[in-house]
């Protein structure tokens, strides 16, 4: 028997499409946010460049903004990472933090005030590796209390949070003292998602029970067994733009809006949120090419949002070759997502001149009543036997192409 998700988890599989931020004191040197590790950086040789992090141009509101019209539903912002650098007050914990910097502001709190206007849910992502703290590499229970006593602060000071996002326990064997954590945010944070990244050799792991979804750090998702779990998980692929999460000036290999729009699509196939990644530059502000990139995606899913939102996998359903379907929460409702269509018309202009395409589904548990594009209604032909269905696919009219298609089929 599959447990019953609780409400939070419920809710989080429905957001659908996220956005990651990475920012920090990485930024400013433009060479990804592992930089200090992999170039060997001292703490105390690189704690100067605090004085460089003025984030003039970092605007929640503006991120908020882009977020919200490009379809997405929640932001999860680097609020500390592996380097100790906490983007909000740390009230007296210590001064390497945004409001020591030139920036002299929180900029945590500047998030969550740009989320709050525009309707998207603010997460914090929270380093659990700290290669700053001297007590994380001596004195493993003292450092796991600043670590507490540091969350507790994002719990505390920022109104309703919709989930916190660790990273770090993959770093090192040792007690990571979770209940205690874990309990806190329950205790000032009951409706808040837990998520703690497994890594990129650990992808779909389960951990402690406490936590609400697993993790596919730049993962192909699959189906979460959750037969006799003692709890129902959510899921969540995190993505870069190009090969780094944190700004990096030289790396110009960005991923097309092609593959995206399709990652995003498997994603929801399998029931997993699709968190996609960017990472502001040093003063802040965000790369023209990662706006247009972020526009065009939702664009696509401004389309068929009805279709990549209040879904759950279609269970027993499959389709031939890459296709798929989901079902709706509306009752009587699925949808079937169609790559790969090519464009019809003359053979002197598009690759593909083929006017259909079949889609051969097995397992379909209702009678259907019609199937139609979304984007234009259209409807399709098709024919069932029992649990057989065949549709005939409809190629695209010269002039578009939504990479993905999505038609809608009622029961």
């Amino acid at each position: 028997m599959i447990p019953k998700p609780e409400k939070r988890i419920y809710d989080f599989e429905r957001y659908g499409l996220g956005m990651f931020i990475h920012y920090g004191l990485y930024s400013v040197m433009g060479e990804g946010e592992w930089i200090q590790d992999f170039k060997k950086i001292s703490p105390e040789d690189y704690a100067p460049l605090i004085n460089k992090f003025t984030a003039e141009n970092f605007s929640g509101e503006e991120i908020a903004k882009m977020a919200s019209e490009a379809g997405i539903k929640y932001a999860t912002l680097t609020t500390r990472h592996h380097d100790g650098f906490s983007l909000y007050d740390t009230r007296g914990l210590n001064t390497f933090d945004a409001v020591h910097s030139p920036a002299k502001r929180d900029l945590v709190e500047d998030f969550v005030n740009g989320c709050n206007k525009y309707g998207v849910i603010p997460f914090f992502y929270h380093t659990t590796l700290d290669w700053r703290v001297p007590e994380f590499y001596s004195d493993f229970p003292a450092y796991q209390q600043y670590l507490r006593e540091s969350v507790k602060i994002l719990c505390t000071q920022y109104g309703k949070i919709g989930g916190l996002w660790f990273d770090g326990n993959w770093s090192k064997e040792a007690d990571w003292e979770e209940d205690a954590l874990y309990g806190m945010i329950r205790q000032y944070q009951p409706e808040a998602m837990i998520i703690n990244n497994t890594g990129l050799n650990a992808l779909g792991e389960t951990g402690h029970y406490e936590i609400d979804s697993v993790t596919f750090e730049r993962g192909k998702p699959f189906p979460i067994n959750g037969e006799g779990a003692r709890k129902y998980l959510g899921s969540e692929v995190c993505e870069v733009l190009n090969s780094h999460w944190g700004y990096a000036e030289n790396d110009f290999s960005y991923k097309s809006v092609t593959s995206l729009i399709q990652e995003f699509a498997t994603c929801r196939r399998y029931g997993a949120n699709f968190l996609l990644n960017v990472g502001p530059m040093g003063d802040g502000s965000i790369r023209p090419l990662d706006k247009c990139t972020f526009e065009m995606i939702g664009k696509w899913a401004n389309i068929y949002k009805e279709a990549l939102y209040n879904v759950r996998p279609a269970a027993g359903v499959e389709c031939d070759g890459e296709k798929f379907i989901v079902k709706a929460d509306e009752p009587g409702v699925y949808y079937m997502f169609v790559p790969n269509l090519g464009i019809a018309g003359s053979a002197n202009v598009v690759a593909q001149v083929e006017n259909m395409v079949k889609a051969n589904v097995t397992g379909f548990p209702e009678k259907i009543k019609n199937i139609h594009w979304i984007e234009n209604g259209e409807e399709l032909s098709f024919t069932q036997d029992g649990d057989k269905v065949e549709v005939l696919c409809s190629q695209y009219e010269y002039g578009r192409n939504y990479v993905v298609r999505v038609a809608k089929i009622r029961v």
